[in-house]
């Protein structure tokens, strides 16, 4: 395909760092390298310029933090989605904001084509490109693991191939970990992890302290919320992008936030990663926690419900489909009422709510006590269960009727078998 300019997602990592000049020598054309400043540490520092030397005519990078803590890690907390249970979706609800600024940024530069390191057999291709479709479906997709003549297949490979041609990259064959990182959290992939047997070694940890060098005192945050928002930490009120950057620095200290997993990925296969997300474990904790007093019984529950397939939208890269904003004006309605604050103890890795207060509470102490009062007629209670288990009575006395009540036979005992009188252990 004839390009004439393309906008490289480009992270600086091993990937885009061989995949740029492969881009230029096999397209011959004008690479433009986009980087999203979403909270990597110092991780951009250098990247202009490893950038330009690796061959791109422009390096644009963008801050994207408070963008992405408003309009996409905001929601994704009011939801309360979690993939299979574990995941806090770190690196996928980050993809969809990369790609839509790359594409903003492809029109600004009058760019034909965008292209992305994403491999073959992984998620983030299909994060990537669906939002391309999404936005521009004139734009041409360029992604060099699925092109024919790509032969960089392999991490090794990638780390010969930057060698050859100077370009400088973190990996090497000891450390050969793929990550990504933002403000949320820090994924680990590769290497021992490719074995399920094989544990994590500590020195893989970048945000947080291996469990054993966690402090043997806890430690103690206190979460404001507002509408489901975070507003502020034990008492003081600051912008979202510091909450976090807080409280990663406070779970990285006691080792919150540390995920071991195999996961279902979309395409088909399972795969093993290690999570760092210190701050969004605190958080989701807090939001939990505020939850259960100022949300009603049904609405808890359905909302449970709502967010298993919330979490399934984001992991499949299908933030900019019609589904997602309408999950969004429901989850939007459900947090209005939850304001307040969560204490939270931190220890050794683990996270919990210790208290939690708000003005919009529906925990009333004096229902809630073991002590009968006025509120509460333990007499009612008898015509309720009585309404309550009348499909279940109906049922019983059904299965009794037609026989299919009786007893279990008991499994005869083989008489070759002696009856056991000892002793049991």
């Amino acid at each position: 395909m004839s390009k004439k300019k393309i906008v490289l997602a480009y992270s600086g990592g091993l990937d885009t760092s061989v995949i740029l000049p492969w881009i230029r020598e096999t397209y011959d054309c004008e690479v433009i390298a986009y980087a999203a400043e979403l909270g990597q540490g110092d991780e951009l520092k250098a990247i202009r310029r490893k950038a330009l030397a690796s061959g791109a005519s422009e390096c644009v990078v963008r801050d994207l933090r408070k963008e992405f803590v408003a309009d996409f890690l905001g929601p994704l907390v009011r939801s309360g989605a979690v993939y299979e249970n574990t995941y806090l979706l770190g690196t996928s609800i980050a993809r969809p904001l990369i790609a839509k600024e790359q594409v903003r940024i492809a029109h600004e530069f009058g760019a034909d084509a965008v292209a992305h390191g994403a491999t073959g057999k992984g998620n983030d291709q299909v994060r990537f490109e669906v939002t391309y479709m999404a936005l521009d479906p004139s734009l041409k997709i360029i992604a060099p693991w699925k092109n024919p003549r790509f032969e960089l297949r392999s991490r090794e490979a990638a780390i010969d191939y930057a060698r050859a041609r100077n370009i400088p990259v973190d990996a090497s064959r000891r450390s050969i970990y793929s990550r990504d990182r933002n403000l949320w959290h820090l994924s680990h992939e590769g290497g021992e992890l490719e074995s399920t047997w094989a544990e994590p070694k500590d020195h893989m940890l970048v945000l947080s302290v291996p469990i054993e060098k966690a402090p043997s005192r806890p430690g103690y945050v206190e979460v404001d919320f507002k509408a489901g928002v975070p507003t502020g930490l034990d008492g003081k009120r600051m912008d979202g992008v510091k909450i976090i950057e807080q409280l990663n620095a406070l779970g990285g200290r006691h080792a919150v936030g540390q995920v071991d997993l195999v996961e279902n990925r979309l395409v088909g296969m399972k795969s093993r990663g290690v999570y760092e997300t210190p701050g969004g474990t605190i958080i989701r904790e807090a939001h939990r926690a505020l939850e259960s007093i100022c949300l009603d019984r049904e609405t808890l529950h359905y909302k449970h419900r709502v967010a298993l397939r919330y979490a399934e939208l984001v992991y499949y890269g299908q933030w900019y489909t019609p589904l997602r904003p309408a999950l969004d004006a429901f989850f939007d309605e459900v947090a209005r009422p939850v304001t307040g604050t969560a204490r939270i103890k931190l220890y050794k890795g683990n996270c919990r709510a210790l208290g939690v207060k708000s003005a919009r509470s529906l925990y009333v102490p004096d229902l809630a006590s073991f002590t009968m009062g006025d509120q509460y007629d333990a007499s009612d209670a008898v015509g309720f269960i009585k309404l309550f288990g009348l499909p279940a009575k109906v049922a019983g006395m059904v299965r009794r009727k037609s026989g299919d009540g009786r007893k279990p036979a008991h499994k005869k005992r083989s008489k070759s078998r002696p009856r056991n009188r000892g002793q049991h252990i």
